[in-house]
C-alpha cells in the first residue's frame, strides 16, 4: 500500500467499508494549555468501535469514545469529558483521521490534551500516512440528513443540506468583520490534504492577554498560531493559504462533525462557525437520526403507515361538491377537499396529500415534499371560502393578494393530511386578511398571514 496516498487510492477504488490504521503511528509535542510535553500514539482497533482516546497517565487507563455525547466545553476548543477525565482540544486530530476517512482507532495519550504541534492538523496528517490505512470487511454506515437542519448562535449561522457528497460552504469573520474569508470544497480525502489540513489556528492579539492570564494556552506562541494585530498578521512563515483563517474554521467543522461517529453525506453552508455551534449541529443531527425514519417514497404506492386522523366534520362543513360551487379553482389546482368547520372568523379545511398530486412529479423525484407555495395557496383558498360565506357575495372569485410573516416548519409528503386552519383578522368590503396555519397530525408544518381580494367573476 503507498502509505502517501493509502486513503485517497482506497476511496477512489469504491470500496466504501470501514477503515483503520494499518500499524501503530506516534507523535510528541508541546500541550497547548499546560505548556507540557505530551506523548501521543495512535493504534489500530477493531471495526464498530470507533475513535477512542485513552489516558495511560492515570490509573485504570480510562477511556472516552469521541462522540458528542462528551462534549463537555467548546469555548474556543472542544473538551471532551467523562467524570473528572478530560480531553482538550480534540479537534485537529479528530479532522485527520476524519479527513482520510478512518473509522476506527485509540488515540493513547499521557496527558489531558494532543499536541498542539503547529495549530494545523499537518503533522497528525504525516504521521497517518506513515502509518497506511486498513480496510475492514464491515461496511461503513453513512448518514444523509432527511430534511435541512439549522442551527444559530449568537451571530454563527449552520445549514446542514442532504447531498450525495460531504462538502462544506464556509465564510468566517471576526466581530468587527475584519479578515472576512469565504471559501467551499468537497471534503475527501485528496482535498482534505491539499485544501484543509495544512490550515493553522489564529487569534487576534487582544485576546491574548486574557487567555494567559487564564491559563488557556501556557503553550501557545507563533509557532503553532497566527496572531492578528489590527491589520498585520503575525506569523513565523508566510500564509498556507490565501484564505487560511476560512480553512481552519473548515477543518475544525470536520473534527467537530466526526463527533456524530459516522460519515455524513451533506452540505455545510456555515457563517461565522464555532466550536459550540458544531457540536450544537451534530446534537441536531443525532435527534434526526433518532426520529421514526420516514419511508423512502417513490412513484410506486407509498409503504403502508398508520391511518391519518382527520378531525370531525362539524357546524359549516362542506364537501367537494359544495366547495367547488363555491370555489372556481378545479384539479389540479383545487388544494382543498373539504371543509371541517365555520365557527365565527374562523375556519378549518382539510387537504389529503397523496402520491397521485401532479407537482410531486418534479418536486422532487424520489423525495416528494409538497411545494410550500402551494401550502400558501390552501391557505388563501381557505381563507377566501371564509370571506365569501361572511360576505354572501355571489359570482365571486378571491384572489390571493400577499403574504407576509411566512415560515415553513417541516416538510409534508404523500399520506399526510393537511389541517388548514384561517382566522379572519381583517374584513374591509371585498379585502380580508387572515392568519393561517398548516398542521399535520397536530404539529405545524407551516404558517403565515394572507391578504386577499373578492372580485367579480366575470
Amino acid at each position: 500500500m503507498c502509505p502517501c496516498q493509502a486513503a485517497w487510492c482506497f476511496v477512489q477504488s469504491g470500496v466504501l467499508n470501514q477503515q483503520t490504521l494499518n500499524r501503530s503511528a506516534s507523535y510528541s509535542g508541546i500541550g497547548l494549555h499546560s505548556g507540557n510535553r505530551v506523548n501521543m500514539t495512535l493504534l489500530p482497533a477493531p471495526a464498530n468501535s470507533g475513535v477512542r482516546f485513552r489516558r495511560v497517565d492515570l490509573d485504570g487507563q480510562p477511556e472516552i469514545e469521541a462522540r458528542v455525547e462528551n462534549v463537555t466545553e467548546t469555548n474556543r476548543s472542544t473538551t471532551l469529558g467523562k467524570g473528572n477525565v478530560k480531553i482538550h482540544t480534540v479537534e485537529h486530530v479528530l479532522a485527520a483521521l476524519a479527513g482520510y476517512g478512518i473509522d476506527n482507532v485509540v488515540i493513547e495519550l499521557d496527558a489531558n490534551e494532543p499536541p498542539i504541534a503547529d495549530g494545523s492538523s499537518r503533522e497528525f496528517c504525516k504521521i497517518i500516512q506513515a502509518a497506511g490505512l486498513a480496510p475492514l470487511p464491515e461496511k461503513r454506515e453513512f448518514y444523509t440528513p432527511t430534511e435541512p437542519i439549522e442551527v444559530r448562535h449568537g451571530e454563527t449561522v449552520m445549514t446542514l443540506f442532504p447531498d450525495d457528497a460531504f462538502k462544506i460552504t464556509c465564510t468566517s469573520a471576526d466581530k468587527q468583520g475584519r479578515f472576512t474569508q469565504f471559501y467551499s470544497t468537497e471534503v475527501n480525502p485528496k482535498t482534505w490534504e491539499k485544501e484543509l489540513a495544512h490550515a493553522r489556528t489564529f487569534c487576534f492579539y487582544e485576546e491574548i492577554e486574557f487567555l494567559f492570564k487564564n491559563g488557556l494556552i501556557k503553550g501557545g506562541s507563533l509557532e503553532n498560531a497566527v496572531v492578528i494585530r489590527d491589520d498585520a498578521v503575525l506569523t513565523t512563515e508566510p500564509l498556507r493559504y490565501r484564505e487560511e483563517f476560512v480553512r481552519h474554521k473548515m477543518l475544525d467543522i470536520v473534527g467537530d462533525l466526526s463527533l456524530l461517529g459516522r460519515p455524513i453525506r451533506g452540505h455545510v453552508v456555515a457563517v461565522r462557525p464555532g466550536h459550540a455551534a458544531n457540536a450544537e449541529l451534530v446534537k441536531k443531527i443525532m435527534e434526526q437520526i433518532n426520529q421514526p425514519i420516514r419511508a423512502q417514497q417513490t412513484f410506486a404506492p407509498p409503504p403502508a403507515k398508520d391511518a391519518p386522523v382527520t378531525p370531525p366534520a362539524a357546524e359549516g362543513a362542506m364537501d367537494i361538491g359544495e366547495l367547488m360551487k363555491l370555489l372556481p379553482h378545479r384539479p389540479p389546482f383545487l388544494l382543498v377537499d373539504r371543509i371541517l368547520k365555520i365557527e365565527g372568523m374562523k375556519i378549518t379545511g382539510v387537504k389529503n396529500v397523496t402520491m397521485n398530486e401532479d407537482f410531486f412529479r418534479g418536486h422532487f423525484p424520489g423525495h416528494p415534499i409538497m411545494p410550500g407555495v402551494l401550502q400558501l395557496e390552501a391557505m388563501a383558498q381557505v381563507a377566501g371560502v371564509l370571506l365569501l360565506k361572511i360576505v354572501k357575495a355571489a359570482n365571486q372569485v378571491a384572489y390571493f393578494m400577499s403574504a407576509e410573516e411566512v415560515k415553513w416548519r417541516k416538510p409534508v409528503v404523500p399520506g399526510d393530511v393537511l389541517v388548514i386552519e384561517v382566522e379572519l383578522t381583517k374584513a374591509r368590503g371585498k379585502i380580508g386578511k387572515g392568519k393561517g396555519v398548516c398542521k399535520v397530525a397536530g404539529e405545524v408544518v407551516s404558517e403565515a398571514e394572507v391578504t386577499f381580494m373578492l372580485r367579480d367573476a366575470s
